[in-house]
């Protein structure tokens, strides 16, 4: 992204990370080659502006995207299928998405991308109780890690086939204004917003949340930066209990008597914890979000689409 005429390509666009790294690269004057799925109701969140160029496009249908016109340096695929509950853990679905990130690969080649970053996850480690490092040895335990992990190794030798800088960032514990139903914050907010009572567990294992736009430009740095290849933690770095998140979250709403945790009991939760500096080191990234403020903005976005 050296040359201010040199754009990106986002896959996964209109996601929650895929609207922050987006947003990020317009307010440095970066066009975008936004690809969304065919008919998505998300594409009111993207920015309006001339900068954006949007593409619909089944992620099957990778390789068959035209984009003719502009100048493409940075390839960012985030898009990835079948990320719900109930799917996450199953082979035959995740399989598809290691193909995907090949596609995406050949892709970036195509478009004549020198960089390539994709969207790896805190999934590829497994559980770890410690602090973790972006070399710490991967261990999945569930299939979207194992995916994850896969597309990689694999994109990164196909890379490397292609003479394409190659970066993996690993996402943990991201939170913001379009976060997924079903997240632990999201159950929360909307339990407390109905007058409701909200339980957990003991919600003592320390937790790492990085709010969305720092996620994003994160991802943006990766990109600018010459120095940067591999592969990445995209945390905030400093872990506290979870249940302090979950408190602060309370006072916001004025309700954290309706707050209810579980007793502590004799199994020990592992939580998470990551080391973010050799994106620092590399990128000059420092978080600036407190979760105090972020989650601020996620409470009044989530009470404005209720």
């Amino acid at each position: 992204m050296g040359n201010k005429n040199t754009g990106v390509v986002v896959t996964g666009a209109t996601s929650m990370i895929g609207i922050a790294l987006i947003e990020e690269c317009v307010k440095n004057n970066i066009p975008v080659a936004a690809i969304i799925r065919p008919h998505t109701k998300r594409i009111s969140r993207l920015p309006k502006t001339n900068l954006i160029t949007i593409y619909e496009s089944e992620l099957c249908e990778l390789s068959k995207v035209d984009i003719q016109s502009g100048s493409w340096d940075v390839f960012y695929h985030l898009a990835w299928s079948d990320t719900g509950k109930d799917t996450r853990d199953n082979p035959n679905l995740q399989e598809k998405n290691i193909k995907y990130t090949l596609d995406a690969v050949n892709l970036a080649e195509k478009l004549g991308c020198t960089t390539f970053i994709g969207a790896g996850s805190q999934a590829e480690y497994g559980p770890v109780d410690g602090v973790i490092f972006p070399d710490t040895k991967t261990n999945p335990v569930i299939a979207y890690g194992m995916a994850k992990e896969a597309s990689r190794m694999l994109s990164s030798r196909l890379c490397d086939i292609y003479g394409i800088k190659h970066i993996w960032g690993r996402i943990f514990s991201v939170y913001g204004r379009y976060d997924n139903e079903g997240t632990m914050l999201v159950y929360a907010i909307k339990k407390l917003l109905s007058g409701e009572t909200a339980e957990f567990s003991t919600a003592s294992q320390p937790w790492d949340y990085l709010n969305e736009c720092d996620a994003g430009r994160a991802l943006y740095l990766l990109g600018k930066s010459e120095n940067a290849k591999g592969t990445y933690c995209i945390a905030f770095g400093k872990s506290r209990p979870l249940k302090e998140y979950i408190l602060e979250l309370g006072r916001q709403l004025g309700a954290v008597d309706r707050l209810i945790f579980a007793k502590q009991g004799e199994k020990k939760d592992v939580g998470i914890q990551a080391n973010i500096d050799k994106l620092k080191r590399d990128t000059g990234f420092v978080p600036e979000v407190s979760f105090s403020a972020g989650i601020q903005k996620m409470i009044s976005a989530y009470t404005e689409n209720i």
